[in-house]
């Protein structure tokens, strides 16, 4: 069975929501999907032992939440080379955070980058059966090409 691990930061709470509907997409699938908070995850072993990464953040001032930024420093010392990789987050007025995560994954890891792109929701939206259906269907298609 594939395993991808969702490791997101969240502030409000809707980052950590959209993690939780991601991973039921993955499990969709038949694949297992992993959650862990950012600050769960402290050693580069952590990161080992999975076939897919998907890192989510909210967009802070057009940028990634600061641990994040940390967590990203870690990552960087985990082969992740050509292991499937994703991003996630929520906005309330740019949604610049998963982007610039999936550019970290894609040109700095060398990690497969999801043909789905990043993915970003508005906070209002993230709780309604469209932000529900859009987050499972990430997760789903993401865990299909894997």
């Amino acid at each position: 069975m594939k395993k991808v691990l969702i490791a997101y930061f969240s502030l409000t709470g809707k980052t950590e929501k959209m993690a939780e509907y991601i991973a039921e997409g993955v499990r969709f699938s038949g694949a297992q999907a992993v959650n862990r908070k950012i600050a769960e995850v402290k050693t580069v072993s952590d990161l080992t032992g999975y076939d897919g990464y998907i890192f989510g953040s909210p967009t802070y001032h057009r940028d990634m939440a600061e641990p994040m930024k940390t967590f990203l420093f870690l990552a960087k010392n985990t082969d992740l080379e050509g292991k499937m990789a994703g991003a996630f987050g929520s906005y309330t007025h740019s949604g610049d955070a998963p982007a610039i995560i999936f550019d970290t994954m894609q040109y700095v890891y060398r990690m497969q980058p999801c043909e789905l792109g990043s993915f970003n929701l508005k906070e209002a939206v993230v709780d309604t059966s469209e932000g529900v259906r859009a987050c499972q269907d990430y997760g789903k298609s993401f865990a299909e090409k894997i």
